[in-house]
């Protein structure tokens, strides 16, 4: 039924201006959706929205997903450059490497946008 369809990453936000500011950082950019309160990007071949709500950042798990792959050091080290910064956790099987979650070969990292929802990436 929905297997064959995309999905999409749909993230609140308090203050859209802000979450613009922080999103852009990351290396994305709007596309146009002529709506009030919403913002769209592409992310690969899928869609992320960002919307304004008053549930924004009420989220204790994970919001948004990125697998980097190969690239997963250096996305790691362009975001510590932009200034994003990282979250540590107390993760079973992990070892951590300055920002880095290491479980064996898969690398995997955790930070927040402005109204603290998590997002990750990883070297999947």
């Amino acid at each position: 039924m929905l297997a064959d369809k995309a999905a999409m990453a749909t993230i609140p936000v308090k203050n859209l201006t802000a979450a613009r500011a922080f999103y852009g950082k990351l290396g994305f950019k709007e596309t146009a959706s002529g709506e009030t309160g919403v913002a769209t990007y592409r992310s690969g071949n899928t869609t992320m929205l960002i919307y304004e709500s008053e549930y924004a950042g009420t989220n204790k798990a994970t919001t948004a997903t990125w697998g980097a792959g190969r690239d997963f050091d250096a996305i790691v080290e362009a975001l510590q450059a932009a200034g994003v910064r990282f979250e540590h956790y107390d993760v079973p099987g992990a070892t951590r490497d300055g920002d880095v979650h290491i479980f064996g070969e898969f690398k995997a990292a955790w930070f927040k946008d402005p109204d603290g929802n998590i997002l990750h990436v990883n070297s999947g």
